[in-house]
Order: structure tokens, then C-alpha cells, then sequence
């Protein structure tokens, strides 16, 4: 990634802004967008960075993203909360979900926010560290009832999404962030890997037979993304798959039976303060210790030494504010009509 274009993190973050509000999005759920976007990218998660914004800006065009709207809450518990997002911009819905559970986990000691209907939110692991930052530990899970990518364990048609699950947890340094979905893969990752003519270096995906493949092409003609595990272990990701849906459709009320047109996401979010549990000092020290014992495993033949989860992460993110924000190729090609369109100036590289 060294030899890529850098950008500014604030310069970019300022383009999609603009970007979004153009596209009809108020001040804050653009800044929104932007935000999480920007912070993806400089974590390193190129594929749900600044590479879905033309896309969102189809989804406003076309009206499966709502440009306008409010939260609609359907039971307050306190502790329990359910909401239905009416298919606004997903990274303002889970921002406002993660703060919220945040702010009730330090009076309650935990919360959980279910959202019927958000749309699409992008990288979970750039949520996490709102809480963590508090000393929370948090988990965002997201699932979408409106597609069928992944195929239970056993099966040939798909069933789920890669239903992803993040996960933070503050220690003493930097958070662990763990960001793991329950296909081996990624809608979006295969999507790239079509439009650049390359295929996995391993058996990820499958054809509609049921014959496994390292061609994202299969997706095409009726293939579907191998659970994680792959044929080997592909009950882990199955069950994982059905836990999502349960925390995400299941909790919120709203999934699958209602057959949902268009992009329609459920999303999930948990927040626990370790106060309430066995104090926040006792809750640090144990993770300490457990960061330390993993960096502290020696390293088998090919690896430089152990890492935690979301490690490179934050190292790319203070890089980045460094350095500059390195761009996969293609992404600013991607917007160049939609800037034009709406008359936003495209950042300069440093």
C-alpha cells in the first residue's frame, strides 16, 4: 500500500461530505458517512471505505438509502432498546446506536440497541472504538434480510449474508478489535476481485452444484460464499450465521418473512461497562495480562511475532494521520462523475 496515492484523512472526509450532502443528506448524517468511511480506510479496510460512496450515492439517487427521516423507537426499556431506522444512512444509525447504549451502559451497566431497517453500515470496526475510548466494551452485529449470499453448512443455495460481528474491548494500550464475519469472505471483496480479473489464492467461494472454487466469477451464476470454516469446519460460520440473525432480525422484529426489497440491513448493538461487573481495573488487568500472553507466544516459522486483533488497525490509523491516507486504486476514479455532477472538488494527493 506504500506506493499508493495519500490523501489528507480531513480532505477526504470533507469531499464526502459534501458529496452526501449534495446527494440530499443533512449536515450531520453526511458527516456521518464521511466519517466512518474515512475511518475505515485508514484501518486499512479498503473494500468498505471510501469504495462504497458512489454506491451510496446510487442508493440516495434511487431512493433505497433515505435521504430524510427520523428514528422511530418501538420499546425503551432502559436496558432494551428496539428501533426502526426507516432505512437512513446505517453509519449514522449505528453511531447514534453506539451512544446511546454507551451512555445507558454506565448507568445500567449494559444496553443493547436492535435496528429494524438501517441501511447499509459499512465497517463494523470503525464503531468500536467510540466505546472502547469510554473503557466500554461493545459489540456491533449486522445482517441483511434483503440478500443470500452464503449457504448453510451442507447446503447449496444461500441463506445469509456474511453477517459480520465486531467486537471491542479496552485494555491497557490500544483496544482489541476483532471485526470476523461468518462467510470466509466478502460481498465486496468479491465484487473487487471480479472487476480486477483475479481469483483467491484458496477454494472461498462455490458453484451452484455445490463444487468448491477460487473464482469470485461463481457469484454470477448462482455460486455462493463458503461459510467460514469452509467445507472443513463450515459449521462454525453456519452457526455464527444463525446467531447473527437472531441478534440482528430476531431482536429487532424484522427480517427475512417480510421479505424486504432493496437494501435492508438489521444491526445490533451491545455495550457493557466492566464497573458494573468486576470493576474497570480488575476488567484492564485481566485483559493486560491476556494481550501479554498472546504477544508473548512465540511466533511460529513465517511470522514475525504475535498480534492482537485490530493492532495493525490502529498502527495504519496513526500512520495515516501521518502520513496521509493510502487510496486502493481506483476509488477516486469511481467519483470523478458524481464530483463533477455536484460541482465538489476532488482532494489533491500529497
Amino acid at each position: 500500500m506504500n506506493n499508493k496515492a495519500r490523501y489528507a484523512p480531513e480532505s477526504l472526509r470533507t469531499m464526502a461530505k459534501e458529496l452526501f450532502m449534495e446527494a440530499g443528506l443533512d449536515a450531520e448524517k453526511a458527516s456521518a458517512i464521511a466519517h466512518y468511511l474515512v475511518l475505515a480506510d485508514e484501518m486499512g479496510h479498503s473494500t468498505h471505505g471510501l469504495a462504497l460512496t458512489a454506491w451510496y450515492l446510487q442508493m440516495l439517487a434511487t431512493g433505497d438509502m433515505a435521504k430524510a427521516g427520523h428514528i422511530k423507537t418501538l420499546s425503551d426499556r432502559a436496558a432494551a432498546v428496539a428501533w426502526n431506522g426507516g432505512r437512513l444512512p446505517g453509519a449514522w444509525l449505528t453511531s447514534k446506536a453506539v451512544a446511546l447504549a454507551s451512555e445507558r451502559a454506565i448507568q445500567y451497566g449494559t444496553c443493547t440497541i436492535a435496528i429494524a431497517e438501517c441501511h447499509h453500515i459499512g465497517c463494523l470496526a470503525a464503531y468500536l472504538p467510540d466505546a472502547t475510548d469510554q473503557g466500554l466494551m461493545v459489540s456491533v452485529a449486522s445482517s441483511s434480510p434483503s440478500g443470500s449470499q452464503v449457504a448453510p453448512f451442507g447446503g447449496t443455495k444461500g441463506v445469509f449474508t456474511p453477517n459480520p460481528i465486531g467486537y471491542g474491548i479496552p485494555g491497557p494500550n490500544d483496544p482489541i478489535l476483532i471485526d470476523i464475519s461468518a462467510s470466509i469472505t466478502t460481498n465486496n471483496m468479491a465484487k473487487r476481485m471480479r472487476l480486477e480479473g483475479r481469483k483467491y489464492d484458496h477454494d472461498w467461494v462455490m458453484e451452484a452444484d455445490g463444487t468448491p472454487s477460487n473464482d469470485p466469477e461463481v457469484l454470477e451464476r448462482g455460486g455462493t460464499l463458503l461459510p467460514t470454516g469452509g467445507l472443513d469446519h463450515g459449521q462454525k460460520g453456519y452457526g455464527m450465521a444463525i446467531w447473527a440473525e437472531a441478534l440482528t432480525q430476531g431482536l429487532a422484529g424484522f427480517g427475512r418473512p417480510q421479505q424486504p426489497k432493496g437494501l435492508c440491513s438489521a444491526v445490533t448493538v451491545q455495550v457493557w461497562d466492566p464497573e458494573a461487573f468486576g470493576g474497570r481495573e480488575a476488567f484492564v488487568r485481566q485483559i493486560g495480562w491476556l494481550a501479554d500472553a498472546c504477544h508473548n507466544s512465540p511466533p511460529r516459522d513465517g511470522v514475525e511475532k504475535v498480534r492482537l486483533p485490530g493492532e495493525a488497525a490502529m498502527r495504519r490509523v496513526r500512520e495515516a494521520r501521518e502520513n496521509g491516507v493510502p487510496l486502493h486504486d481506483g476509488i477516486m476514479g469511481s467519483l470523478k462523475h458524481h464530483a463533477q455532477q455536484f460541482g465538489v472538488p476532488l482532494p489533491d494527493p500529497f
